[in-house]
């Protein structure tokens, strides 16, 4: 017999559509702020419904999905693209293609540790909202 779901919690939901890796990770985003629904912040709590629009920000593209399907289990990468709708615009693809920047994380061998001006880029490139 089937359950029919009506709210999951919004960890729990973009872990399970595969934007990002761990439970962990979604809640992480979650409480910095990453993740809006309404353009409101959200705490990873919060249930998601059918219908609710989420903007996820993630680097320098912010997505804008729309909540299709519920469901409390990770599903494959095939059908998790059934449980979501993208609205993200093309031309935010592109700017956030364009603004990606490439940072060579390991230095030449023989370099030793990174200069000040490395270490700003690299934690500008790993937390780019702090």
């Amino acid at each position: 017999m089937a359950v029919e779901i009506s709210k999951v919690r919004a960890d729990r939901w973009l872990w399970t559509v595969r934007f990002y890796r761990t439970r962990t990770l979604a809640t992480e985003a979650c409480k910095r702020n990453a993740v809006k629904i309404d353009r409101k912040s959200i705490k990873p709590s919060k249930e998601v419904k059918v219908g609710d629009i989420l903007s996820i920000k993630m680097g320098s593209l912010t997505k804008v999905v729309r909540v299709d399907g519920l469901t409390e289990k990770r599903v494959s990468a095939a059908l998790s693209i059934n449980l979501f709708s993208d609205l993200t615009t093309p031309e935010a693809y592109e700017k956030a293609k364009s603004e990606t920047v490439s940072i060579p994380l390991k230095p030449k061998f023989g370099h030793g540790k990174p200069t000040k001006k490395q270490r700003r880029a690299i934690h500008d490139f790993l937390y780019p909202d702090s």
